[in-house]
C-alpha cells in the first residue's frame, strides 16, 4: 500500500512544487505525493524551468490550497518553510510531521542568471532532502 505524502509551503509555487516533483521521481509508485500552500500563488515559471534542467517536468502541476486535502489521511506531512510550519492548520490524522526550512528562491534578486543560480542551489538542497526522505521513510 502506498504512502500519502503532503508537502506544505506558504504559496505552493516553488519549494513545495520542487519537492513534489522530486518525491514523485524518487518514490515512484510507493507513494502518492500532494503539495499545497496556505495560499496559492501559481506554479513559479522559474521552478518549472529549473526542474526541467534536471529532467523533471512539473509544468502540469497545479497550485493548491491545503483545505482541498482535508479529507485525505496523510502518512507524512513535510513543511518546507518556517511560515508553513508555524501556520500549518491542525490535521486530524496520523501523519508524521517533518520540517526543513529551505530558502525561498522566489525572493532572490539580481540578474536573471543570479536568480536562476539561487533556484538551482535550492533545487539541489530539496533534491538531496527528498532522496534521503524516500530512502529513510519509504
Amino acid at each position: 500500500m502506498s504512502k500519502k505524502i503532503l508537502v506544505l509551503c506558504t504559496g505552493n509555487s516553488c519549494r513545495s512544487q520542487i519537492a513534489e516533483g522530486y518525491l514523485r521521481h524518487f518514490a515512484k509508485e510507493n507513494a502518492e505525493i500532494y503539495s499545497a500552500g496556505l495560499e496559492t500563488h501559481g506554479v513559479n515559471p522559474k521552478a518549472i524551468a529549473t526542474m526541467k534542467e534536471d529532467g523533471i517536468n512539473i509544468s502540469n502541476h497545479t497550485s493548491n490550497k491545503i483545505e482541498e486535502y482535508r479529507s485525505i489521511d496523510f502518512d507524512f506531512v513535510i513543511t518546507v518553510c518556517n511560515n508553513a510550519k508555524e501556520r500549518c492548520p491542525f490535521f486530524p490524522s496520523k501523519a508524521i510531521k517533518f520540517h526543513h526550512n529551505f530558502p525561498d528562491p522566489a525572493k532572490a534578486t539580481g540578474t536573471e542568471e543570479e536568480i536562476m543560480t539561487e533556484f538551482r542551489k535550492v533545487r539541489k538542497q530539496i533534491k538531496n532532502y527528498c532522496f534521503n526522505f524516500v530512502k529513510e521513510n519509504l
